[in-house]
């Protein structure tokens, strides 16, 4: 089956591109259109006179004026271009005007076929802006990269010489096209009638244009008895393609393939549809998007009935018909596997049967809408004279704003002025009247009309009432109390106010409209808007005349990991909730990417939320985190935990296990790759049960590794020799055997091993097959996947030739890409990455010992963020980057700075376009290339073997010298420093302490204990467990996002409890609590607001036990975590977030401006119990407290004490779970029993010390003995330069240290 897929996609594709290669082999279209132009087909928004009118403006002529000069005063000029056909347009040219300083620098196209309804050259969705001129002539030429079929073009100039004004001499290059074209009004039909009764295609290709002022219509329809139906149809401006191969009933069971593609095709622009389909495999193109699906059914066949139709369904209710409404619109160049319908109703073939009107050239609009650019500045005044007292407005419009201003009219000025105003608010309609306290009214009326469809109001005053209808539905109405005498004439304002109205009566209670308009009258009578704009009739401001410019920016959704989009008119954003990432554009995991973050909950053993690859595809997962031996394993199970006993089973017919685990395979392989070591236990207990045949050694019994490879070795050895653990110890029953069930002896025996050969892990299969024999018996019992460890925090390399470099595959990084590396050198500058395209490339490099850049250019110029360190940055320590870049935003965070952050302009090209290889410490010129280390260099979640790599590569070593390796463990967020022959952590930016920053700084409250610190500034340089890698939300005066990254540990028994305060100057509180029934509660404040409390669980925190909470917002995003396993995301509502925080209350607060009561409850009762590990930011206000008491930036006020509540006990730190049974204590051979012994030695050397005075002789032999077995254990290195007291929390480092040798050990330095 997978087989045929294959092979049907294969030819889809094969298909596709045969396609686009004839499509795209047309003839020469490279002639110039507008040198034979009759000065009849130039027109202009103005002119500066008649020696440069528009038809001078041809390329390389130097009559009249030289070219054309628009009026100075022409705030919005435009040149349009008559081609006197359609004709298809492949490039443009421009010239500034001859003999002058006049000519264009930057300018925009539009076109249209009727001149009356035009669309803007868009490229990468964006309305493109053309580079013109520099000079006046140079002639630039631009090639379309997607050619445009249009009669009428218009040039809009944007900016002008900087010498002189503008100018504009230029040509258009294209040719004739061959164009079939056919009307439907909505009540007409082609139908191609087959030459048999039914047909029965295995491949379809379906090939359109059209164009369409209505939002639904069936284009077309085929559909056969057997119950195969295809149907492409508008809905709702979006075209949906429906597909069923041989389902007898798809209208009762709903199986059908439905594939919606495209919007706001009702634009009355035209649109390009291709359907492909080879048995049932589809491609689905729209305007140059494509899906490719798989259609539903039994078989591969379309079998359509008599005939096809095209532009309807002559009778609406047949089966598998899903739209009532016939297509009012054009088609062009219909085909239909190969004919040419049009073509054939043209000449009237027998085989089209013509149903209605249908016409052969395509009717214009008759509407014409303008566009409100701005929310702030757009209007439009016109004169409204009164009819018999009464006023009518009607209009339609669409937009994606919930809030704007339709219109403002004077109902009366005497003796008080009343307005009647029509908005949007909340996407409805709200009709209101406003005047005196007796003439306030209100009515709203319709819903969700913020959709980006297109709407229709009415709204009528007569009299003492006035009428609203929206969409043509039921009115509603509202009386005007007071209206004594209405006005004879007056100013109707149109979506706004003049920014200045000193004579002007208008009124807007909120932000003026923003979107599109069209079919606007006012007592009746049309209001023409090309004389609007000619004549000036009226006053307007930023409008844009004949164009709609209503842009989808949902359409790609271009929010990740299935977030929502949400847009307005000029922007859109993203709602993560409930999705498990953060970010603009849902990019960014919330989760931690192992369990080494579990080490601060104070527990042994949990159910963990990780995200194993970060921002790549994976999903977050859950796993089990156990705390043994000092690592932090990861455990994942399987649906077979429990021992199975196996009889009856031969070679021919074993048992066969299979297993499932709980997570998936893709979660398995990521995991087992990214980390240091992975075992699973297999426990084997046999009577009479042999593993090998013992005559010829043939396997009885073996399993499947994850690629369902055959394996037949067992715990202890690697892959490829068939023995078990005994055999590996020398301890086997029979030593005439390798394995002890090989003994086949009628007695129970062992063959319990750990398999830890990463590459084969975890086992999909296990058969046994000797369980056959008289008092033949078996025992099985298989572990679960246990990891530890990051083998890719330390993958490093050192360069040390500038021309030197690694290189990679190209990124993917169209749209988003994050990059996050570690780096320490003693140059001046260098480049840690680039990739190139044919104009885009991204770059990320050391520009001096103070400087970080990071650089990409999107094709229309760099963009470049910089951040600026303090201190050098080459003063060969550790330093990290993260870098991101994604179509809402960039950012640069280097170490704990404050993050750089640039936002994306809406309209501005958002695809990077990269096309080389990705090179790594240095660029493809070979040019300022890095000297130094780079390490743990991670891109879109994948870290990119640099180790592996160097070994192959001149100038480049693997690993890196110095003493921080993967050996020196600092702990929660603590910097490793390099010091001469060693290294010491640094904790400063962390809430920890001790030589590792493992120690957690706690203290207990009293009922009156409080701590007041003052932040310095509103750091952003915040940071998370592992290698402190999320970006912060605060940056430059230019772009300012506020956060709060909150993390602490407590315990208590005393409700109502407040934990923490912060404030910010503008009167914002931001308030952690536990309310009265002990849920905790976020809380944000503001003295305008109402208090807005989050609760992300119901259950009480305050039941003596330790809990760990964090708490993190950028932006209106909340995110908050409890223990690591309870997670809810929060959307805060526009106002409510804190802004940069000034200071952080722990405990009681006394006073203050604090109006929610709940909040001042808790507040005198203050906290009691212990905190622990308090870090807010970058602050940690818990141990400034406890350390550094006097410091003027900390106030403590009560009773406060050092307390140890939120360590792990050594005893849970070093006990051992990993293990299924007693046997299985032997797997750390070489290891464990050394540490066991030294454990042993210390008890023993206790005893002896305490008979010292008894038996000196005896104490002498043991000390003796002890200092032998002390002198074979290597001593601790890696923190010689450090003096601190042993602790048994931190086993024994390497002495000695190969710096170009691999270091498999779990210990990561940032954690």
């Amino acid at each position: 089956m997978r087989f045929h897929n294959s092979i049907g996609m294969f030819l889809l594709t094969t298909l596709s591109a045969l396609t686009s290669v004839l499509s795209a082999s047309n003839y020469y279209c490279e002639e110039p259109l507008v040198t034979s132009l009759p000065p009849a087909s130039f027109q202009n928004s103005s002119r500066f006179s008649d020696r440069r009118s528009p038809h001078y403006a041809k390329l390389n002529r130097r009559d009249g004026g030289g070219g054309w000069s628009p009026n100075g005063d022409d705030q919005q000029p435009w040149l349009q271009l008559d081609l006197r056909d359609r004709l298809k347009v492949t490039s443009i040219a421009t010239q500034g005007r001859w003999g002058s300083s006049d000519w264009v620098t930057r300018y925009q196209l539009q076109y249209s076929d009727s001149g009356r309804t035009w669309r803007p050259y868009r490229q990468e969705d964006v309305i493109w802006t053309f580079t013109g001129n520099s000079d006046t002539d140079t002639v630039v030429q631009h090639k379309l990269p997607h050619s445009i079929r249009t009669r009428y073009m218009r040039l809009l100039p944007l900016e002008g010489s900087p010498k002189g004004g503008m100018g504009l001499r230029l040509e258009v290059y294209g040719c004739t096209y061959k164009s079939d074209v056919a009307d439907f009004d909505g009540r007409s039909a082609l139908l191609y009638r087959f030459n048999q009764k039914s047909t029965s295609t295995v491949k379809d290709v379906i090939s359109l244009r059209f164009r369409s002022h209505q939002a639904e219509g069936v284009l077309v329809h085929g559909e056969g008895q057997r119950g195969d139906f295809l149907t492409l149809e508008l809905q709702r401006g979006r075209l949906i393609l429906h597909l069923n191969l041989d389902d007898a009933k798809p209208q009762s069971t709903g199986r059908s393939s439905s594939v919606m593609l495209g919007s706001l095709l009702d634009d009355h622009h035209w649109h390009s549809v291709q359907i492909e389909r080879f048995n049932k495999h589809v491609n689905f193109t729209v305007d140059g998007h494509t899906q490719h699906f798989r259609s539903l059914g039994q078989e591969d066949t379309l079998e359509i009935d008599y005939e096809l139709s095209f532009g309807g369904i002559p009778l609406p209710g047949k089966p598998g018909t899903f739209l009532h409404e016939n297509f009012h619109g054009c088609i062009e160049n219909l085909n239909y596997n190969g004919v040419n319908v049009i073509d054939m109703a043209k000449r009237r073939k027998p085989q089209i049967y013509t149903v209605g009107n249908v016409t052969f050239s395509c009717s214009e609009s008759s509407s014409v809408a303008v566009t409100f650019l701005s929310s702030t500045g757009s209007f439009l005044m016109l004169p409204a004279d009164y009819s018999m007292e009464s006023l009518s407005v009607r209009l339609q419009f669409r937009t994606w704003n919930q809030e704007g201003l339709l219109f403002s009219v004077p109902l009366s000025r005497d003796p008080d002025p009343i307005n009647l105003l029509l908005q949007l608010s909340q996407a409805r309609v709200l009709l209101l009247l406003s005047g005196g306290p007796q003439n306030s009214a209100q009515v709203f009326s319709g819903q969700n009309l913020s959709d980006g469809q297109w709407h229709s109001i009415a709204v009528e005053v007569k009299g003492q009432k006035v009428s609203l209808s929206v969409n043509n539905q039921k009115s509603v109405t509202m009386e005007i109390s007071g209206l004594i005498q209405s006005m004879q004439r007056a100013t109707i304002f149109i979506g706004g106010c003049p920014l200045f109205q000193s004579d002007f009566n208008c009124e807007n209670p909120s932000r003026g409209y923003q979107g599109c308009l069209r079919l606007l009258f006012i007592n009746n009578h049309p209001v023409n808007f090309l004389q609007v704009q000619q004549e000036s009739l009226s006053n307007y401001s930023q409008i844009s005349f004949d164009v709609c410019n209503i842009q989808d920016r949902c359409l790609p959704n271009l929010c990740e990991h299935g977030g929502q989009c949400i847009q307005s008119w000029d922007q859109f954003s993203c709602d993560c909730s409930g999705t498990g990432y953060t970010g603009a554009t849902c990019h960014n995991s919330i989760y931690e990417r192992s369990c080494e973050a579990f080490r601060k909950t104070g527990s042994q053993s949990s159910v963990f939320t990780i995200d194993l690859d970060g921002s790549g595809p994976l999903e977050h997962t859950q796993v089990n985190c156990t705390v043994a031996e000092d690592k932090v394993w990861t455990v994942v199970g399987h649906d077979h935990m429990r021992p199975i006993d196996v009889r009856g089973s031969t070679p021919r017919s074993p048992f066969v296990l299979v297993f499932n685990y709980t997570i998936s395979p893709y979660h398995l392989r990521s995991l087992v790759a990214s980390s240091e070591h992975c075992q699973q236990e297999v426990i084997y207990r046999c009577r009479k049960s042999r593993l090998f045949d013992t005559w010829d050694g043939t396997p009885l019994s073996w399993w499947l590794d994850r690629d369902g490879v055959k394996r037949t070795y067992w715990g202890g050895f690697l892959p490829g020799v068939q023995q078990c653990s005994c055999s590996l110890d020398g301890n086997c029953r029979d030593m005439n055997y390798f394995c002890n069930c090989d003994a086949d002896q009628d007695t129970w025996a062992n063959d319990t091993g750990v398999l830890s050969y990463k590459d084969h892990l975890p086992l999909s299969e296990i058969a046994i097959g000797d369980t056959n024999r008289t008092n033949s018996q078996a025992e099985l019992q298989i572990g679960p996947l246990r990891c530890y460890g990051n083998r890719f925090f330390w993958n490093s390399a050192s360069f040390y030739q500038e021309s030197s470099y690694l290189h990679f595959p190209t990124l993917q990084a169209e749209l988003s890409v994050d990059i996050s590396l570690f780096f320490k050198t003693s140059a001046l500058s260098g480049v840690f990455l680039e990739n190139l395209g044919i104009r885009d490339f991204i770059r990320l490099e050391l520009s001096s010992p103070y400087t970080v850049n990071f650089t990409f250019d999107l094709g229309d110029g760099p963009v470049i963020l910089t951040v600026q360190s303090p201190v050098v940055l080459n003063d060969r320590q550790w330093h990290y980057i993260r870098a991101e870049r994604n179509v809402k935003e960039a950012s640069l965070q280097v170490d704990s700075l404050p993050l750089k952050l640039n936002e994306a302009p809406s309209e501005r090209p958002y695809r990077l376009q990269l096309s080389s290889q990705l090179f790594v410490g240095g660029t493809a010129s070979r040019q300022r290339g890095f000297l130094g280390c780079l390490r743990a260099l991670t891109i879109n979640g994948v870290t990119l073997d640099l180790y592996e790599r160097a070994k192959t590569t001149p100038g480049v070593n693997s690993g890196c010298p110095g003493h921080c390796t993967s050996d020196s463990v600092c702990h929660n967020g603590g910097r490793c420093v390099e010091e001469r022959s060693s290294y010491t952590c640094d904790c400063t930016q962390t809430a920890f302490d001790g030589p590792h920053c493992r120690t957690a700084l706690a203290a207990s409250f009293e009922s009156g204990s409080s701590v007041l610190y003052t932040l310095q500034e509103p750091f952003s340089g915040i940071l998370n467990e592992e290698a402190r890698r999320s970006p912060a939300g605060f940056h430059d005066a230019e772009v300012t996002k506020s956060q709060e990254k909150v993390s602490f540990g407590f315990l208590t028994r005393h409700v109502p409890a407040l934990i923490l305060t912060a404030h910010a100057l503008d009167q914002h509180y931001m308030a952690v609590m536990l309310s009265s029934n002990g849920s905790l509660q976020i809380r944000y404040l503001n003295k305008e607001k109402r208090p807005e409390a989050f609760s992300p669980m119901s259950s009480s925190l305050a039941d003596g036990r330790f809990h760990w909470v964090k708490i993190n917002r950028k932006g209106q995003e909340l995110l908050v975590q409890i223990d690591n396993t309870i997670t809810q995301q929060y959307s805060l509502s526009p106002g409510s977030a804190l802004s940069p925080a000034r200071s952080v209350i722990l405990g009681r607060i006394q006073g203050g401006d604090i109006t929610d009561k709940e909040l001042v409850q808790a507040g005198l009762r203050g906290f009691i119990g212990c905190l622990s590990s308090m870090q807010f930011n970058q602050a940690t206000p818990l141990k400034a407290a406890l350390q550094n008491s006097q410091s003027p930036l900390v106030t403590v006020i009560g009773r406060l004490e050092a307390s140890s509540c939120g360590t792990i006990s050594s005893s849970n730190t070093l006990s051992n779970t990993h293990t299924l049974s007693d046997d299985s204590a032997k797997t750390g051979r070489g290891e464990d029993p050394l540490k066991k012994a030294d454990q042993n030695d210390l008890a023993l050397i206790g005893g002896v010390v305490a008979a010292v005075v008894f038996i000196t002789l005896c104490a002498l032999a043991v000390i003796i003995r002890f200092l032998y077995r002390h002198r074979r254990t290597p001593a601790p290195s890696g923190i010689t330069g450090k003096t601190h007291r042993p602790s048994m929390e931190h086993p024994p480092y390497r002495a000695a240290l190969d710096l170009h040798k691999p270091n498999h050990d779990s210990k990561e330095y940032y954690i």
